[in-house]
């Protein structure tokens, strides 16, 4: 079977669109396509993947406008004779071809404060519930695609937001970390005031396009923008804390 692949080529000065007609066997990835149209025709087209398996998050694009990784993308899911259309990611500049600049997303990682055990307790010595081990679970299942960071419509849409805002894929490593039992840091002033936290406004597109199938809005941003909604907006809780601090 033919298929049409219409691949963005181009640089960060700019590129098109470029219709290849592909040979597609039944069965394969879009991944495997785009590897026979450089091995047969364009070997010069820049495109990124390692482990072909899904767990690396390196083939990451946009495959009919959705954010998607194209390892695990099969062909079967588009309808016989519709182009498959293959564009780098929006939100991150590109360098060439299929393959984009995702830096901003290290640079963010390298501002969320590590894991910040009690003083004094070896690592031998930590002990944990299985409840906790499992809900933090979740959230190491992140393989760090950028997929939730690329369809955040706060980044996406806005350049100016990336400055102070950490996406969903951090603001989860955050939200990780303040609920782990063993973690004695405290991070809920700073997920508002420096991560950004009040910019998401829990549209959970960052859930749907998660290919581990995080809950990404409903475990993580939501318990968080509840943390920080006791703490700087209940009366109480500021009453408690001000008074503490009188002490």
């Amino acid at each position: 079977m033919t298929s049409t692949l219409r691949v963005w080529r181009g640089d960060a000065d700019g590129g098109a669109l470029t219709d290849y007609e592909v040979e597609a066997h039944e069965g394969e990835v879009v991944l495997d396509v785009v590897h026979r149209l450089q091995a047969t025709q364009t070997p010069d087209l820049a495109v990124r993947w390692n482990c072909k398996a899904g767990k690396c998050g390196s083939c990451s694009a946009e495959i009919n406008g959705r954010p998607r990784l194209m390892c695990m993308t099969r062909m079967s899911v588009f309808e016989p004779g519709e182009p498959v259309t293959i564009t780098p990611l929006r939100t991150f500049p590109v360098i060439r071809d299929l393959v984009t600049d995702v830096s901003y997303n290290y640079a963010k990682a390298r501002e969320i404060p590590s894991f910040t055990p009690p003083p004094g307790l070896a690592p031998g010595e930590y002990r944990m519930a299985q409840a906790d081990v499992e809900r933090s679970q979740e959230f190491r299942k992140c393989i760090e695609c950028f997929l939730c960071q690329d369809v955040c419509h706060v980044i996406r849409d806005h350049e100016e937001n990336k400055a102070g805002y950490a996406g969903p894929r951090f603001l989860m490593r955050v939200a990780e970390l303040e609920m782990h039992p063993l973690d004695v840091a405290d991070r809920v002033d700073a997920v508002q005031d420096e991560h950004g936290l009040g910019h998401c406004n829990i549209t959970k597109c960052c859930t749907e396009v998660c290919p581990e199938g995080i809950k990404i809005t409903d475990n993580a941003l939501i318990p968080m923008k509840e943390r920080v909604a006791d703490r700087k907006y209940d009366p109480l809780v500021w009453l408690g804390r001000t008074i503490s601090r009188r002490g």
